[in-house]
């Protein structure tokens, strides 16, 4: 319905517009079905204009050090906890803990004990770009 009060018009509602809200996952399941690195989740809608990502890091290990020159990236750890390390030195992020992370930012994560589970929320672009921080070596293929 419109703001009116008017229900949409009929193509908005057509089978080939996805602009309907919808539960895309349940995170807590997410959390218990694996203990494995990386990507659990991914936002893959069609049109959308953000990308999305639920990931997790085992115990004891890590994101190294990384610089994202495009995009603003909020984090927000789901389960476990760990530390978010920074040009300001290490912060303890623990469930429930909501970071930004901004564009030309330098930034490293490490997984607790129990590990580290976190949604990643930013601006969609065309592949992924993590670059070594700035005055590092280049990456070799």
């Amino acid at each position: 319905m419109s703001a009116d009060g008017d229900s949409l018009p009929e193509s908005a509602e057509s089978a080939e517009n996805p602009a309907r809200p919808r539960v895309l996952c349940e995170t807590a399941a997410l959390d218990g079905a694996s203990a494995r690195a990386g990507a659990m989740w991914r936002l893959e809608e069609p049109g959308r204009q953000l990308d999305a990502n639920v990931v997790r890091i085992p115990p004891a290990r890590c994101v190294e050090t990384h610089y994202e020159p495009d995009v603003d990236v909020l984090l927000l750890v789901t389960a476990g906890g760990g530390s978010l390390g920074s040009a300001d030195g290490p912060r303890p992020l623990s469930e429930g803990s909501l970071v930004w992370l901004p564009r030309r930012s330098t930034r490293s994560l490490a997984a607790g004990d129990q590990g580290m589970t976190y949604l990643t929320v930013h601006r969609r672009r065309g592949g992924m770009r993590i670059q070594p921080p700035p005055g590092a070596a280049p990456l070799v293929p």
